[in-house]
C-alpha cells in the first residue's frame, strides 16, 4: 500500500523513553534458570528496544540425567548455585535491584527442584519463579513479539529438557503446549536412534494434534536452534553473520542436517564458535528439527534471538508501549545520546520525504531510521565514519529488520558519508540486495548527506525539495535566511543526488 499523506506518519511520536513508566524499565535484569544453560542479562536503554546491556551465560546442565535420576545433575546443581551468586552480586553492582529470576523444565521436574530454589533464595537473596510449560511458551512468544510486533506464525522454543510450542497471531499469544523434545532428554532415551526417532514421531504427532495445521512462519527459539542456525551460515558461506531474523527452509535444513554428519563436529564447532557442550546437542536438535518441519510444514523459518528473557521484559510493558516500533523507538534513543543535536532526525526526514512519496510504508520505516541514526557515528575518524556507520547498523541489536532491511539501512548509512560503495565492506554482502535497492539506499544517503548540510536553530525553516520524476527534474527552494547554507561542498552534495536520480538540478532561494 502506498503511503502519501504526510511524511510523518505517527512514527515520529514523542519518544517512549521519556515516559516515567518507560523509565521505570531503562534496566531490568532477568535470570534464565534453563536445563542446559543459567543465564543473566541486563536490558538497557529505551524500553520497547533495550540494548544488552550484559549478557553472561554459563553452561550447567541441571537437566542432565534428569530422566534417570529425577533429580538435577548434582555438578550442574552446585554450578548454577555459584552463577546466580555471581549475578545477583554483578547485578547488585550495576544498580540492578529486584532481579526476576524464572527456572524452566529442569527444576520444575526434579524432584529436588523445590529444595535447589530455596538453597538459592537463602544463599543469593534471588527469588526464582518455576514456571510451567504453557507458561514458558508464552513467555518465549512474547519474545518473539518484542522482534516482531504484529507477527504471526509459530513459535517453537527448544531447551535442554523441554521444546514449546505457541501461536502468534495479530500481535497475539494464542494455543500453546510443552513436550519432553529437549536434547537433554533425548540423550538419555532407551532404544537408540531408532527408538528416539519413533518417540520424536509420537510427540509431534501429539503436538499437532492439539496444535493444529500451523503452515505459516515458524519462529526458532533457544540456543540448539541457534548453534543450527550458525552451521548453516558456515555451510552456505552467508555472509551477514547476524543470527536474528537469519532464514531457512527444509531443504537448506536437511542440506545441514547432512552436513553435520559429514564434518567432524570438533572442528565444525571451532569454525563456527560454538561451545562443546552445546554442539553435542546438535544432532539429537536437528533431528526434532526436521520432525517439526515434516509435521507442521511451514512456509518459511525465521531464526530468533529473543525468548524467554525478552519475553520476561515485554511482561512488564504496557500495551501503548508494546504497541511502538521497536526500530524506530531504538534509533530515537540512539540519537538522543549520540547525535550532536538529537531532534534533527524528524526535520531531516520531513526535507528528504518528497523524493519518496510513493514509497511503501516499509520503506519509509527505513529511511525514517536513516534520518535518526544519520549522525550518531560523528566521532569517529572521517576516514572512516561510512566504515563505523555501516559495521555498526548491520550488526547492531535492532529488533523488527529483516537481513535484507538491515543491510538497506547499512547502506543507506553508508552513502551518508560516502559517494561509492566500492572498497567497503558492502562488497562481500551485495549480492543480498538487489540493483533496484542498492540504487535506492544510495539515493537515500545522499539525501541525507544534503540535507545535514542545512542545520540551523529553527530546523522548520531548512527549505523545501521539489521533484518531478517524470520530468527529470528536482527542485531546491531556499528561504533567504538559509540560502547562505548553500555552499560549495552543499552545492556538489545536491548535484550528487541530483545525478544519482538522473534529475536536473535547480535552486530557488528566496522567501
Amino acid at each position: 500500500m502506498t503511503n502519501t499523506s504526510s511524511p510523518d506518519h505517527s512514527l515520529f511520536e514523542r519518544p517512549i523513553f521519556e515516559d516515567p513508566e518507560a523509565r521505570a524499565l531503562s534496566r531490568v535484569g532477568v535470570v534464565d534458570v534453563g536445563s542446559n544453560s543459567v543465564r543473566l542479562v541486563v536490558f538497557d536503554g529505551a524500553a520497547r528496544s533495550p540494548a544488552y546491556f550484559y549478557n553472561e551465560k554459563i553452561m550447567c546442565a541441571l537437566g542432565a540425567g534428569i530422566a534417570e535420576t529425577g533429580k538435577l545433575n548434582p555438578t550442574g546443581r552446585a554450578r548454577a548455585l555459584a552463577a546466580i551468586a555471581r549475578f545477583a552480586a554483578v547485578a547488585k553492582t550495576m544498580r540492578v535491584y529486584g532481579l526476576t529470576a524464572v527456572a524452566t523444565a529442569a527444576v520444575r521436574e526434579a524432584t529436588d527442584g523445590p529444595d535447589f530454589c530455596a538453597e538459592v533464595l537463602a544463599q543469593t537473596g534471588v527469588n526464582i519463579h518455576v514456571i510451567d510449560g504453557s507458561e514458558e511458551a508464552r513467555l518465549s512468544a512474547q519474545g518473539v513479539l518484542t522482534g516482531w510486533p504484529g507477527a504471526y506464525g509459530l513459535i517453537c522454543d527448544i531447551g535442554g529438557a523441554s521444546m514449546e510450542l505457541a501461536e502468534i497471531n495479530d500481535g497475539e499469544v494464542g494455543k500453546r503446549v510443552t513436550s519432553s523434545l529437549g536434547p537433554l532428554k533425548l540423550r538419555d532415551l532407551k532404544g537408540g536412534k531408532k527408538g528416539r526417532r519413533s518417540f520424536i514421531n509420537d510427540t509431534l504427532d501429539d503436538l499437532y494434534q492439539q496444535m493444529g495445521n500451523q503452515r505459516n512462519r515458524l519462529f526458532l527459539v533457544g540456543g540448539s536452534w541457534r548453534a543450527i542456525a550458525r552451521i548453516d551460515m558456515e555451510r552456505r558461506g552467508y555472509p551477514l553473520k547476524v543470527l536474528h531474523e537469519y532464514r531457512m527452509t527444509a531443504t537448506t535444513v536437511r542440506d545441514t542436517a547432512r552436513y553435520i554428519q559429514e564434518n567432524d563436529l570438533d572442528e565444525l564447532r571451532s569454525r563456527c564458535g560454538i561451545s562443546s557442550s552445546r554442539m553435542d546437542l546438535v544432532p539429537l536438535a536437528i533431528e526434532v528439527l526436521k520432525g517439526v518441519l515434516r509435521r507442521f510444514k511451514p512456509h518459511d523459518i525465521a531464526i530468533s534471538s529473543y525468548g524467554i528473557r525478552e519475553g520476561v521484559l515485554y511482561e512488564q510493558m504496557s500495551d501503548h508501549i508494546r504497541q511502538r516500533d521497536p526500530l524506530i523507538e531504538a534509533c530515537r534513543f540512539m540519537e538522543a545520546k549520540d547525535a550532536r543535536i538529537p531532534g534533527f532526525g524528524k526535520a531531516l526526514y520531513k526535507f528528504v520525504f518528497p523524493l519518496f512519496k510513493s514509497a511503501k510504508a516499509d520503506r519509509l520505516r527505513l529511511i525514517k531510521a536513516a534520518c535518526l541514526l544519520h549522525d550518531v557515528s560523528w566521532r569517529a575518524h572521517p576516514d572512516y565514519r561510512a566504515e563505523t556507520v555501516f559495521d555498526s547498523t548491520t550488526r547492531a541489536n535492532l529488533g523488527g529488520l529483516k537481513h535484507s532491511e538491515r543491510l538497506f539501512l547499512g547502506l543507506s548509512l553508508l552513502h551518508r558519508y560516502r559517494n561509492k560503495a566500492e572498497g567497503t565492506r558492502f562488497e562481500d554482502l551485495a549480492h543480498l540486495l538487489s540493483d533496484k535497492e542498492r540504487h535506492d539506499a544510495e539515493v537515500i544517503g545522499k539525501a541525507i548527506r544534503f540535507g545535514a548540510m542545512l542545520w540551523q536553530q529553527d530546523s522548520n525553516n531548512m527549505g523545501t525539495l521539489k521533484y518531478y520524476p517524470k520530468k527529470g527534474a528536482l527542485n531546491l527552494r531556499l528561504p533567504t535566511s538559509t540560502g547562505a547554507l548553500y555552499g560549495e561542498v552543499a552545492e556538489s552534495r545536491f548535484n550528487s543526488l541530483c545525478n544519482t536520480l538522473g534529475a536536473a538540478p535547480s535552486v530557488t532561494v528566496k522567501d
